[in-house]
């Protein structure tokens, strides 16, 4: 029987690693004891990145060089806020360069980036960390569930 390829929806054994193309792992998962387990669809990849591992065998390890917008996409300017202080948690520390995680009305989470902290407000990016990047995604499918 032969092993058949990554198909949209499968659960997947995986290894992989993002890095700023030539730079160091941000994200690496190649030295943990077990790989990731992952349901493609279910939000844990970025669905830029999912497609990537579409049509991929079993036990092959790829690099794919990823252009911004085929990665986490351009820096978008209106994701850049001015906020009261009295937005941010009340035990959000505020540093700059720090990652705050906002929970939003209808209950999701999303994470600013603090650029400037002022008397009375704060300057938060919500473009994903990685925007604006070329991306090395390494990747390796350990099995198919």
């Amino acid at each position: 029987m032969s092993a058949r390829a990554v198909a949209p929806g499968d659960t997947l054994q995986l290894r992989y690693a993002l890095r700023p193309r030539g730079g160091e792992d941000i994200v690496t998962n190649f030295d943990d004891p077990a790989p990731q387990t992952v349901t493609l669809g279910d939000g844990t990849l970025a669905p830029a990145l999912e497609q990537w591992l579409l049509d991929l065998p079993v036990g092959e390890r790829h690099v794919f060089l990823l252009d911004p917008w085929q990665a986490f996409g351009e820096a978008q300017p209106e994701l850049i806020q001015t906020l009261p202080k009295s937005d941010l948690p009340a035990d959000a520390p505020l540093e700059v360069d720090r990652l705050v995680e906002f929970v939003m009305p209808n209950g999701e989470t999303l994470a600013g980036h603090i650029l400037e902290i002022g008397a009375d407000s704060v300057k938060v990016d919500f473009n994903h960390p990685l925007s604006d990047l070329a991306i090395e995604f390494e990747v390796e499918i350990e099995g198919i569930l």
